[in-house]
């Protein structure tokens, strides 16, 4: 009998959680890729090669959630139904009932914390590289509706008016160099093409005037092409300047590694000059702009430190958040004694979200500053165990 029930239970679980899982993630899909559409102005092609990068993204926050709804509405629904109180007459310890949903929350979990890894890898950058190969469609769309496009990548477009392809009295400016100094070009009409081998945007200008830094100008008469290059940005950064988020969970030890290592040589450096300053009596070198170079970037290396450290134990807390969400919702769903399945998901979720998220927040800034270990942000994880152990004896009771 618990072998038949057993397998009850994994069925009615599992079957309102991947019907729950699609939906949700399907919700997720359309707000996203809705938000990128309306932020870039994506076209259709554009937005179906979007799918599969954002679908990672969807279901690292759809299946936590997905399996919390799922458990409250079997276990809620068997309590409200009498099946738990048949089930305990008949000897078999209430417990027992939540070993399915407890086992199905353990497999789940690493799977969550693979998603993550996953979305953060190769999902962002691809959607990142997606937008970036649409910027020829996107940069149209924005000038023959509000006449005007301004580039994260550092240049703008200005136009009276667009024809077709022809941009008439175009006026574009560029930013470039390690001083950010903006080229200006104007001209009679042009067009804009991307070239996705070269990584560059050509613009190809018809009677164009050119103005620099330092006062220069210049009169180019006649069809020009011009290159923005996009190579930076299609470009994968190395790890080193990359944010600790953006990196997978195999690139973070190596990179913490290296960070530790040019802490290390900063501080070296530093030591060096303040040693210098100090052997030739130039005491205000010490506080020079030089020496406070130095100490900036040993803080800067510190901080980035204690991220790469922080990361990885973010990630696996927020993968097994599903474990631990379950582990409150199950026998919180029995307890409550509900078919209403919104009533039982809410009753669930609403404290586990008071509860867990301030606390994973707070250990999460706190390890991010260093003022607490790495391993602080399984202080909410670890409040929803004992929570969740605590109603398990309530329902072994009762």
């Amino acid at each position: 009998m618990p072998t038949r029930l057993t397998r009850y239970i994994i069925g009615e679980i599992v079957t309102i959680f991947v019907v729950a899982l699609v939906a949700l993630t399907m919700l997720i899909l359309l707000i996203g890729i809705g938000r990128e559409l309306l932020r870039q102005g994506l076209g259709p092609l554009a937005v179906m090669q979007l799918l599969p990068y954002v679908l990672p993204m969807s279901l690292q926050h759809a299946v936590p959630a997905t399996a919390l709804f799922s458990v409250c509405c079997v276990y809620g629904r068997m309590a409200a139904d009498g099946e738990v109180a048949t089930v305990k007459a008949t000897g078999i310890s209430p417990l027992r009932l939540l070993q399915p949903a407890i086992t199905l929350a353990l497999l789940l979990s690493p799977l969550a914390v693979c998603l993550s890894d996953l979305a953060v890898s190769w999902g962002r950058p691809g959607v990142n590289h997606v937008v970036l190969l649409s910027i020829e469609q996107i940069a149209y769309r924005f000038l023959r509706s509000q006449h005007t496009y301004s580039s994260p990548h550092g240049f703008t477009i200005h136009v009276q008016g667009v024809e077709g392809d022809r941009l008439l009295q175009p006026t574009i400016k560029v930013r470039q160099g390690a001083k950010n100094e903006t080229v200006e070009l104007t001209a009679r009409e042009g067009s804009l093409r991307l070239d996705p081998e070269t990584h560059t945007l050509l613009l190809k200008v018809t009677d164009s005037k050119v103005e620099g830094g330092g006062g220069f100008q210049g009169l180019v008469p006649g069809e020009t092409e011009f290159r923005i290059s996009l190579g930076s940005a299609l470009r994968q950064k190395e790890a080193s300047q990359q944010s600790p988020s953006e990196l997978s969970l195999s690139t973070i030890s190596s990179e913490t590694i290296q960070e530790e290592r040019r802490s290390h040589q900063k501080i070296g450096q530093l030591a060096a000059h303040t040693g210098f300053a100090l052997l030739t009596a130039r005491w205000d070198d010490i506080a020079a702009p030089s020496g406070v170079a130095y100490q900036q970037a040993i803080e800067n290396g510190r901080s980035r430190l204690s991220r790469l450290q922080t990361e990885p134990w973010r990630r696996w807390a927020e993968g097994f958040s599903c474990f631990c969400f379950v582990l409150v919702g199950a026998p919180l769903a029995m307890l409550a004694k509900t078919a209403d399945y919104w009533t039982t998901f809410g009753m669930c979720f609403l404290p586990t979200l008071i509860i867990y998220y301030p606390l994973f927040i707070f250990g999460l800034d706190q390890a991010k500053d260093g003022s607490m270990p790495p391993y602080s942000v399984w202080i909410g994880n670890l409040v929803l165990i004992a929570i969740g152990v605590a109603l398990m004896g309530r329902v072994r009771r009762h």
